[in-house]
């Protein structure tokens, strides 16, 4: 007899999740990647493989699988990563690499929504100002929760902080 049968059905417990949709940012990655292998486009793949498995990484740390906002937010950290990136290359004189980075950008950019120019973003921090009801500098983490959600993958978030302390009169 199997060791497993052996213990009686009223022994073993099962847990039935029902089985998660993709969300609708990673469908469309990952649609995207089918796409790239069927054009031929190496450079493009490479890009979105890229972006997957950092997205399936986060997923596997965090044992949880990510929702639309998440991934923003991983995109936005892999865009941050490319800036930097693209600073310390130009510096050290590596064209090459800088191009590869851009590109980059460019792909992960596909992905996240239009960015905020400098009036919307500032009407937001006026807006979240006024809801917070911040009024010095020890407020500004109060301010910055309530723009996080709706800047995410929209703005640098060194830019929305420079912007709060502005407001804030720093």
């Amino acid at each position: 007899m199997c060791p497993w049968l052996a213990a009686g059905a009223g022994d073993l417990e099962f847990s039935l999740q029902p089985q998660s949709f993709a969300t609708m940012l990673k469908a469309q990655i990952q649609a995207d990647m089918k796409t790239a292998m069927k054009a031929g486009e190496k450079t493009r793949l490479g890009v979105i493989r890229l972006i997957l498995a950092a997205v399936k990484q986060r997923e596997v740390d965090e044992r949880i699988e990510l929702d639309d906002t998440q991934v923003l937010a991983v995109l936005d950290k892999m865009m941050k990563q490319r800036r930097d990136s693209i600073e310390q290359f130009g510096a050290a004189g590596r064209q090459d690499l800088v191009d590869v980075e851009r590109f980059e950008v460019e792909v992960i950019q596909g992905y996240l929504p239009r960015a905020l120019d400098e009036a919307e973003l500032a009407a937001l921090v006026e807006a979240a100002v006024t809801q917070s009801g911040a009024a010095a500098m020890s407020d500004m983490g109060k301010v910055m929760a309530l723009l996080k959600p709706q800047v995410q993958g929209r703005a640098d978030m060194g830019a929305v902080s420079a912007q709060v302390k502005r407001r804030l009169g720093v």
